[in-house]
């Protein structure tokens, strides 16, 4: 069994020099047996010079006085005994490439949160997929960052397919998680029947193009594969994220409460302060890519114009430093209940100024943090996808015939009260094989007789250092907390909006009587989101070696 305590983060330097080792180690000993043979023993032999033997002795140690100091002289003018700077990873090499492209989608199509319906009118700043390919030994993956709110199953296994048909990567060595941002596209066809006609035919078109924009960065990242040096560190950061969950003095609990409301009592929750990141760079020292995770809903910005909210502006201030080349790669923490208001403050930036903002603050966080990272060593390369059975509540015919009716009326001019929408949501999604025949859903599929819901956890491993773990939906941050905190693998990162599609809200068993919108939205029974993160544990003790 592998001693936990035993981590090698922390090592700066990644070279050994076999040959100061032995030069530093010999050196003393030369010089004291030519003081030896030179002040101590020859007056002792002369004083009794007379016996033969002791003259034969002293021309002896006169000779081996000479060959010390030809020793001695050949390690003071440095001159190698056998080759110097051996890389100490020199097997332990691991190849990488990153490259994105643009996903941004065409004006005129809906954009909006999980339930918008808002046709674009233009362009803020682009979205992206961000692409990183890993290879070590046999072994190749793929982890790809998307400017998009949630990922539809669909679009999953498409864009697996894809990869794997034309790289030959195994479908099951690629994370695909979604940065959550809430001004990039509507992904769920269910809502553009809301606005229809052209608008609604560029959507269709545009979710049938994505995964061959997507792999345009695969494609060119595995182009760019070359050896690299990662590098591993975090800072804290409690400024901007919030625990949006209150606990009332009524004894609800409530999503934003609004700004300095008398009747809050407490925050039902914490935050996860780590800002965790990874540079990986050419063996010449040049940035090519740093990831970059941080748990904080990406719904700052809103309206009519396509954005990456935050996240685009730490990967601009960040390519304004490091180079255009170098890929910036942002990946969401467990925050699905987390957001970036501060209800203590009476009034707050909105919209792109505090996505600018909020975007300064981590990126500068991230800047600060670069010169202090440590590089570690990568021996081997692990990859595992494992299917995840989450129960479901099953729903009468009566309810779906009434969620269907609420649908119909959503963008209406008299629209259902919206928790009457995300209630009927869930109903659709998870309705029976049979029914998802004509409703259209994101969601990931049911199991045969529809009881569960068949979803994944997944984990990247890098050595004995550092894990990338792809968990599903939009998940509290207790859990995501409570995976890095059981890990073996002294650094691990969870990514959210994983797996293969969305499941929406991930919230942990204490939510449940609480209740509250996440709790409304959610897919699968109390004690799925524990299912998860046990499966998750379990994982990364098995891919560490513990047993």
């Amino acid at each position: 069994m592998k001693n936990l305590q035993n981590s090698r983060v922390g090592i700066k330097n990644p070279e050994i020099d076999y040959y100061w080792i032995f030069r530093g180690s010999m050196a003393p000993l030369c010089r004291f047996f030519t003081f030896w043979t030179t002040f101590i023993l020859p007056p002792m032999i002369l004083n009794s010079a007379s016996d033969p033997k002791n003259i034969n002795l002293l021309l002896g140690f006169k000779s081996l006085r000479i060959l010390s100091c030809i020793y001695l002289s050949i390690l003071c003018l440095g001159f190698p005994l056998q080759a110097q700077s051996k890389p100490f990873f020199e097997d332990q090499v691991l190849k990488a490439g990153a490259a994105d492209s643009k996903i941004t989608p065409p004006i005129g199509s809906i954009m909006g949160n999980s339930y918008g319906i808002t046709v674009s009118e233009g362009i803020h700043d682009d979205l992206y997929a961000k692409t990183i390919v890993f290879e070590k030994d046999e072994t190749k993956a793929v982890f790809i960052a998307l400017d998009l709110i949630s990922l539809p199953h669909q679009v999953v296994m498409r864009t697996r397919e894809l990869i794997f048909q034309r790289t030959g990567i195994p479908r099951e060595n690629i994370i695909m998680t979604a940065t959550h941002v809430h001004a990039g596209p509507q992904m769920n066809p269910l809502f553009w029947d809301a606005i229809g006609g052209l608008p609604k035919q560029k959507s269709e078109e545009y979710l049938s193009r994505l995964p061959e924009m997507i792999f345009e960065s695969v494609g060119t990242a595995i182009h760019l594969l070359q050896p690299v040096r990662v590098s591993i560190g975090k800072t804290k950061q409690i400024s901007v994220n919030f625990n949006r969950r209150f606990l009332m003095k009524d004894g609800s609990f409530r999503m934003n409460p609004g700004r300095l409301n008398p009747n809050t009592i407490r925050p039902a929750g914490p935050v996860d302060p780590d800002l965790s990141i990874v540079l990986f760079e050419t063996l010449d020292a040049k940035p090519m890519a740093i990831l970059v995770n941080f748990a904080l809903h990406v719904a700052v910005v809103s309206g009519d114009r396509f954005s990456a909210d935050f996240p685009g502006k730490i990967s601009d201030l960040l390519k304004d430093v490091y180079g255009e080349d170098m890929v910036s790669v942002f990946t969401n923490g467990t925050s699905g209940n987390i957001n970036h208001i501060n209800v203590n403050l009476n009034s707050a930036l909105d919209g792109y100024e505090e996505a600018a903002r909020i975007g300064t603050i981590l990126a500068a966080d991230v800047m600060k943090t670069l010169p202090t990272l440590s590089q570690i060593p990568i021996h081997d390369l692990k990859v595992r996808t494992e299917p995840v059975i989450l129960p479901v509540a099953s729903a009468s015919e009566e309810e779906l015939k009434w969620a269907e009716g609420i649908i119909d009326l959503y963008g209406s001019s008299s629209p259902p009260p919206f928790n009457d929408v995300v209630k009927a949501w869930r109903i659709l999604d998870v309705a029976s094989m049979a029914e998802r025949e004509r409703i259209p859903t994101t969601t990931v599929p049911l199991v045969s007789d529809g009881s569960a819901l068949q979803s994944e956890v997944q984990v990247i491993a890098f050595g004995d250092e550092l894990a990338l773990v792809g968990f599903p939906g939009d998940a509290f941050v207790e859990l995501g907390l409570g995976i890095k905190l059981n890990s073996p693998f002294p650094f691990t990162i969870v990514n959210e909006q994983s797996a293969n599609g969305t499941i929406s809200y991930v919230p942990n068993s204490k939510a449940f009587p609480e209740s509250g919108y996440e709790v409304i939205s959610t897919r699968f029974e109390q004690g799925g989101g524990e299912i998860l993160v046990d499966t998750t544990i379990r994982i990364l003790m098995e891919l560490y070696g513990v047993k």
